[in-house]
């Protein structure tokens, strides 16, 4: 034995839920390639897939090259599953609802008004999701939410939001019951990360920061293939990253926020200030501005670039990923964040690091409740056991359920 290959986590249906998983996101794929991506030993894989293909969850396809030796069977799922999950994005004023396939393709996005400070607001939330639950058509396999706020447990789901005016709201239990399905609820920056390990460019990546801009500043933290939460699931809350000693006030009470300087309301502050933008000009605004040549409000994004790449050298230093990507609503004006960012970054990095990769990717509102959809499209490679009881659940409908509807 060499050391570098390990059995699939013995956590319910977690060995055949990943491979179905893993041909669902990734396509097509050979028992050599399942092994490598499920780090797994070939015999492992051999005996899994041998199961699913009796149950007449997978089929075998194509044969292709190898590379040396003899050519690679591919295998794929059985076409007509139509195996997903729902997600949902709350925020303070709407709340998003999306259908999400295993290979992560998006549909039935739903936009709908939601007050979180009404008495109702959780039954309000539960009726909007039953109501994408009676449209879907396939094997749902469970329900992810994506909040503002820190969240206890993925499985618990109680939730702290500042911004949603939540204290310890018991939001999974309480969409649980109503729903009668696993829900795993997370802090809505998180199930963005966990959507980029299966889906995004940090997929070939086993250590990543997945970093927002835009309204808010938040980083999701993936370490050797799973998302660190951290003891009470706050980890990366690098918008509170103190970076002056003083400053404006920021939301969560302190000032000196890297988010009281870069994040959409700051931005527009210190473009208004500047004369870059009216007084009662907003981020379109300021964005046609920096588009047309204004210098003032150029000067406002390459201001906020620099102090981002100075913030991220110190977590790049700390964490030591592989790649930084930067996503969020506030990517729209990423060309006038770009030069200064790239500079601090590289400027403030270790020698050793100062190659490290970063990626802008492209933004769509809906990527917040897709991420949310992952949280249950992830279940299957959570060897860290961050889905507790309900991943459980959601692999066992993965593996049954699939059998069941290929009979």
């Amino acid at each position: 034995m060499t050391g570098t290959r390990t059995s699939l986590p013995d956590r319910g249906e977690l060995g055949p839920a990943s491979v179905i998983a893993a041909l669902g996101a990734k396509g097509p794929m050979s028992r050599a390639q399942l092994a490598r991506a499920l780090r797994v030993s070939p015999a492992t894989i051999t005996q899994v897939t041998k199961s699913l293909l009796s149950l007449g969850v997978i089929t075998e396809l194509d044969v292709v090259p190898s590379g040396g030796g003899r050519p690679a069977q591919l295998l794929g799922l059985v076409d007509g599953a139509g195996v997903g999950a729902i997600g949902a994005k709350v925020t303070a004023d709407h709340v998003t609802t999306v259908q999400v396939g295993l290979d992560g393709a998006v549909r039935d996005i739903l936009n709908e008004p939601f007050d979180p400070s009404s008495p109702d607001a959780l039954d309000v939330l539960a009726r909007l999701l039953a109501a994408s639950i009676d449209r879907y058509d396939g094997l749902l396999l469970g329900i992810g939410v994506g909040v503002p706020g820190t969240v206890d447990d993925q499985a618990s789901g109680v939730v702290q939001a500042p911004t949603l005016g939540w204290r310890e709201v018991p939001v999974g239990t309480f969409l649980r019951r109503a729903l009668d399905l696993p829900v795993l609820v997370d802090n809505d920056v998180n199930t963005l990360a966990v959507a980029e390990r299966l889906y995004g460019t940090a997929s070939a990546h086993d250590s990543a920061l997945i970093v927002t801009i835009g309204r808010g500043i938040g980083c999701g933290i993936v370490v050797d293939g799973n998302l660190h939460r951290g003891t009470d699931g706050g980890a990366g809350e690098i918008g509170h990253f103190p970076v002056a000693a003083d400053g404006p006030v920021c939301g969560c009470g302190n000032t000196g926020c890297l988010e009281a300087f870069i994040g959409d309301e700051a931005l527009v502050r210190a473009a208004q200030a500047a004369g870059a933008i009216g007084p009662r000009s907003g981020k379109a605004a300021l964005r046609k501005a920096a588009d047309d040549g204004d210098a003032a409000a150029r000067v406002v994004f390459a201001d906020a670039g620099a102090l981002l790449g100075r913030t991220l050298a110190g977590v790049v230093h700390t964490v030591a990923p592989e790649i930084v990507v930067l996503l969020g609503e506030g990517t729209d004006c990423w060309p006038h964040w770009e030069e200064s960012f790239e500079r601090a970054f590289r400027r403030h990095l270790l020698p050793s690091r100062r190659s490290l990769p970063f990626a802008v990717e492209s933004w769509s509102d809906e990527r917040w409740a897709a991420g949310a959809a992952a949280l249950v499209l992830h279940t299957p490679f959570d060897a860290a056991g961050a889905s507790g009881d309900q991943g459980r659940l959601i692999r066992a409908r993965l593996h049954t359920g699939s059998a069941a509807a290929m009979r």
